[in-house]
């Protein structure tokens, strides 16, 4: 099991493993417009407020995390309730093996399930890698928020890329939570698929 990728939902207990793969994300790049590491109570505050409602989820070498992908709110207003806003982050060692479109279509799998038609993703640029990666995985363009954060001294436009999850219906049901899922064979069978997958990066 040391040398095998796995994946599994986010526990509260993952929280410090979490932080430390996002901290160089604040630190060091424009990936993340925060300027400050959030200290651990404040992520796991996330983390329980993110996960009481929508999937997260982990990829970790043997028992060691090495990135996440997850869901949140897109918006507060009840019409925008079947969209949702999605971010992947891996550490770099474990970037480009296949593990983020593992995380990403595992996740998607869930949402569908839970009633989910819509997610969005907000890149700040430049990041080619990420919008590569989210245009490969069917996201398309829809539009560019121009100069809208200030970091490592430069004004950075963000561009928002959209993904429909299934057709559009009317009158469609309220999503469910993922605590309605977890424990299901519908969710069951998703989380072995996303291991099988994963079982076999080298």
């Amino acid at each position: 099991m040391g040398n095998k990728f796995t994946i599994r939902l986010i526990t509260e207990a993952d929280a410090v493993e979490v932080l430390e793969i996002y901290k160089p994300f604040v630190l060091d790049t424009i990936i993340s417009f925060e300027y400050e590491v959030p200290a651990v109570d404040e992520f796991l505050r996330r983390i329980k407020s993110v996960s009481s409602e929508f999937p997260w989820l982990l990829c970790l070498l043997g028992d060691k995390i090495v990135g996440y992908a997850y869901a949140s709110k897109h918006r507060d207003r009840m019409a925008y309730q079947w969209s949702v806003d999605s971010a992947v982050y891996l550490s770099p060692a474990f970037q480009g093996k296949g593990i983020a479109r593992i995380l990403y279509e595992s996740l998607f799998s869930i949402l569908r399930m839970q009633g989910y038609y819509n997610v969005y993703a907000g890149i700040s640029l430049p990041n080619e890698r990420s919008v590569g990666f989210h245009k490969a995985m069917g996201f398309e363009e829809i539009g560019i928020y121009k100069k809208t954060g200030y970091k490592l001294g430069n004004w950075h436009n963000t561009a928002w890329f959209q993904l429909h999850l299934t057709d559009h219906r009317d009158n469609p049901s309220i999503p469910g939570k993922i605590s309605e899922l977890t424990g299901t064979s519908s969710f069951e069978i998703i989380i072995k698929t996303a291991n099988e997958r994963a079982g076999m990066i080298t």
